[in-house]
């Protein structure tokens, strides 16, 4: 059996260890023995070294005690609130990241209405000037949000001063595959021995899950009707409930995957595995793929998996599908979101012709109704 890569785990004998190091041991973390080497070893390993890892970055990023009144003892509040734990971990993770990296050196120790239209002005310029648009869009949300926390910890009403400011929109991503690049992709994945890579691509081409809900796919998210598997899930990033169905295509490759594997999958164990046998992770994940897209395309081609969502939404657009099947499908509320509509629906002249097809029919409607008047 090929050993995965777990930190700190180990082989001995046919048996698996967490095994830490002395400065571990020294923080209380000690050997852990997992018991026979496959997936049950694995999970328990991954287990230790996650928690290791939240102790440590714990240790390095220790909040610190912000002054009564400040904008950080409006977060930390914030945080110890119902409202904080039931945000999605991907929102949780944007606001501690923006956070951290731009509106707590500079506001986090002030009192959370010193911050004046001028001072807001020069800290976006800043961001945006070194970050780019993207970024400095996301910190003025946040800013945004919390500043709205804030009066509500502190039962007032307050106009925020970056109010003043308008945000420059990141540009939405408008790229797409078709669906024989798509093809050469998994078989170039596949013939690559790529093999849980390949999988995973026809998974995302077929459900329009987005890469983080594939990568996490479990065998009790399978269901089986008619013969037909398909994926039962909650999103990753909004929670919202989503069936993901297979082409007979892509359930013979997951079926020749599982097969291949030679193991029994847990029941909540990632399904899809890179090349040591770990579960993948966002960043393997794109490693691989950037491997296996410049082999099959050429090192200039920049698309994504992500962009395997929008696709799908397109074609169905093209093929008249019904805004309300295709918010169902996608697990959003395409049909009432503008800022959705341009992220997933881009121009393309199947989508250009279909609307110009629309308007000859209603021009003939109008003509006859006119006539009749």
């Amino acid at each position: 059996m090929g050993q995965v890569k777990i930190t700190y785990y180990i082989v001995k004998n046919g048996r698996g260890f967490w095994n830490p190091t002395a400065a571990m041991k020294k923080a209380g973390f000690a050997a852990v023995p997992c018991g026979p080497d496959g997936p049950e070893a694995w999970a328990t390993a991954q287990t230790w070294s996650t928690r290791w890892e939240q102790y440590r970055k714990g240790c390095e990023e220790a909040r610190p005690i912000w002054p009564a009144g400040s904008l950080g003892e409006v977060f930390t509040r914030y945080k110890g609130t119902d409202a904080w734990k039931s945000k999605a971990p991907a929102t949780r993770k944007e606001w501690e990241a923006m956070w951290r990296k731009y509106i707590a050196p500079i506001f986090g120790d002030r009192t959370w209405r010193a911050a004046s239209l001028e001072q807001l002005d020069r800290w976006y310029g800043s961001v945006l000037e070194d970050k780019g648009v993207r970024e400095a869009h996301r910190a003025m949300k946040i800013w945004r949000a919390l500043f709205v926390v804030a009066a509500a910890v502190h039962k007032t009403v307050a106009v925020d001063p970056s109010s003043g400011i308008r945000r420059k929109t990141p540009r939405p991503r408008t790229a797409v595959w078709q669906e024989g690049e798509a093809v050469r992709l998994i078989k170039g994945a596949w013939r690559m021995n790529y093999r849980g890579l390949a999988t995973l691509l026809a998974i995302a081409w077929d459900t329009q899950f987005a890469p983080i809900d594939c990568r996490k796919l479990t065998p009790t998210q399978m269901i089986a009707r008619s013969r037909r598997i398909q994926f039962a899930v909650g999103r990753a990033k909004t929670g919202a409930p989503a069936i993901g169905t297979l082409s007979r295509r892509a359930q013979r490759l997951l079926e020749a995957y599982i097969t291949g594997i030679g193991i029994e999958l847990l029941p909540n164990v990632p399904i899809l595995r890179n090349r040591s046998g770990g579960a993948y992770t966002k960043e393997t994940l794109n490693k691989d793929f950037a491997k296996v897209r410049a082999a099959v395309l050429g090192r200039a081609e920049t698309r994504k998996i992500m962009d395997m969502r929008r696709s799908g939404a397109v074609e169905a657009m093209a093929g008249n599908v019904d805004d309300g099947a295709l918010a169902a499908k996608m697990a959003n509320t395409i049909s009432q979101a503008s800022e959705l509509q341009r992220t997933y629906l881009p121009v393309d002249p199947a989508s250009v012709a279909r609307a110009d097809a629309a308007r000859l029919r209603g021009r003939a409607k109008l003509r006859s109704e006119n006539k009749g008047s």
